[in-house]
């Protein structure tokens, strides 16, 4: 919704300004220049980028779009699966604990906390270092260091969508001055015509100059500083789960290690203390209320 508010706002202002300033918005209406920028942007996109980061970036916008960064009860979600192996992991056998992170889809502790299950790159991140918990020759040192770089190929992967769109972004300007040179070739081969004519075709060439700079600084660019922040948002439920199980390691009882995790969540995000302790003692509750 931000970004549609935002669009509506800058176009409204910039044509609103040239409509006061006596233009003629069908001046601006060269939909040849549009076909030329942009379909040399995504021609440059794909030769650019793997499928795969083409693939990402159609979803990353989507999210960027939908403003889908994790919300309480995905948090809530993360520390009270977290919460539920911890415990497992003091009380149980090895083999019982094991058969919930071999098998996160048919573990009736994922299964409580579905948004959690649903992340699967999530989860084999939390079953992971679970595993390595339970053969219990690593230190919690080596495993941060381990967690510390996995963490950060995890955020490399996600921000190739980012970094892609910027490239985008940075190159329109230069496609719009394309667009505008061949308008003026199109102008010179028209000298002949009268004033009038040659004045429009030099004016129409013009436009493709504004539609490069506009779409990169107030369209491409924006929306890409928007999926950098979802996906870093979006990141630091890894940087939870570091945080959390560190604790534990270092002899931290789940309850309290939760603190650990639930810390690093920003001020403006950050459930309660209460609300974490709803959420462990009763998993589940607040989907089955619903």
């Amino acid at each position: 919704m931000g970004i549609l508010i935002g669009l509506v706002v800058t176009l409204g202002c910039v044509l609103g300004g040239f409509m006061a300033m006596g233009g003629h918005l069908h001046v601006l209406m060269q939909p040849w220049e549009l076909v030329i920028i942009g379909g040399a942007a995504l021609g440059t996109f794909f030769v650019a980028n793997p499928m795969s980061t083409v693939k990402d970036a159609g979803k990353a916008i989507g999210e960027a779009f939908t403003q889908a960064v994790p919300k309480e009860q995905d948090y809530l979600e993360v520390l009270g699966v977290l919460h539920s192996l911890m415990r497992e992991l003091r009380t149980k056998p090895r083999n019982e604990v094991e058969a919930h992170i071999d098998n996160p889809e048919e573990s009736s502790i994922f299964q409580a906390y579905p948004k959690v299950l649903k992340n699967h790159d999530l989860t084999n991140f939390i079953c992971d270092y679970c595993r390595i918990i339970i053969i219990g020759n690593a230190r919690p040192f080596e495993i941060e260091a381990l967690m510390d770089e996995e963490i950060h190929t995890i955020k490399h992967d996600k921000l190739k969508s980012y970094h892609a769109m910027v490239a985008v972004g940075d190159g329109l300007p230069a496609l719009g001055i394309c667009a505008a040179v061949l308008g003026v070739v199109k102008a010179m081969g028209a000298l002949d015509q009268s004033p009038e004519i040659l004045g429009g075709l030099i004016g129409a060439a013009l436009v493709g100059t504004f539609l490069g700079i506009f779409l990169s600084y107030a369209v491409v660019g924006p929306i890409a500083t928007k999926i950098k922040i979802v996906r870093e948002k979006k990141s630091r439920l890894y940087v939870i789960v570091k945080q959390t199980l560190l604790a534990y390691m270092n002899g931290s009882l789940p309850q309290v290690a939760l603190e650990f995790g639930r810390k690093t969540i920003s001020a403006k995000d950050r459930p309660s203390i209460d609300a974490v302790e709803q959420s462990t003692l009763n998993p589940g509750g607040e989907k089955k209320a619903a």
